[in-house]
């Protein structure tokens, strides 16, 4: 019998809040396994930073959000600097959260990514077919880009709705939309709540195609 070992890479890694520059030097440098444990640990279970002060709101935003989008409240989470304190961006990285700093959340729901794929696919068809029009040639761009990208993203397990256009035919993109301009709403009325720039939510189908990703994203 042995004894369990810790990988001495992830001795580094002290505390709820690790500094993002130290996440980064020991994903560039360790394992898949290293990064897997980061993503795990880290960057997705636990008490926010942004909520650190005040964790029943934490508790509270994502069981109103659940109740919103359907899904079980553990499979609601934020990432981004807003969960370790400080920004894993390859251009912002070690930059500390602040009013300017985004609030992004993230849903791990195989029958919400479903949905969205519905959505996905039907607006596809509408805008292939010309049933539904973009308002100038710019957002005609954005349409075509999204398109593609949309697919891609499909592939790999998560979606980011934004990507669809908040029209009332597509019901989830439409629905997780008005729900984030709610929880932007309810958070600037809420003290105890720094300010945030703007809130988003991504959507992962599992809890496996969410540690693939985001650890690749470490490397």
């Amino acid at each position: 019998m042995e004894a369990f070992k810790i990988p001495k890479r992830l001795n580094k890694l002290i505390g709820t809040y690790p500094d993002a520059k130290i996440i980064n030097e020991i994903a560039k440098e360790g394992s898949t396994e290293d990064r897997i444990a980061i993503t795990r640990l880290w960057l997705s279970e636990g008490i926010p930073y942004v909520f650190k002060d005040f964790p029943g709101i934490y508790e509270t935003i994502r069981t109103w959000i659940a109740q919103r989008l359907d899904v079980h409240p553990k499979n609601i989470s934020i990432t981004g600097s807003a969960r370790i304190g400080t920004s894993l961006s390859p251009n912002k990285l070690g930059d500390q959260f602040n009013e300017k700093s985004d609030l992004d959340f993230f849903v791990v729901s195989e029958e919400l990514f479903d949905k969205l794929r519905i959505d996905f696919n039907t607006w596809s068809y509408d805008f292939e077919k010309g049933t539904i029009f973009p308002l100038n040639d710019r957002e005609e761009k954005f349409w075509k880009d999204n398109l593609e990208r949309g697919i891609k993203l499909f592939e790999k397990g998560f979606f980011d709705p934004h990507l669809v256009p908040n029209r009332e035919q597509y019901l989830q993109v439409k629905n997780i939309s008005q729900t984030m301009w709610l929880l932007h709403k309810k958070l600037t009325i809420t003290d105890e709540i720094p300010n945030v720039s703007k809130v988003s939510l991504r959507c992962y189908r599992n809890w496996s195609d969410y540690t693939r990703q985001t650890s690749l994203n470490l490397k």
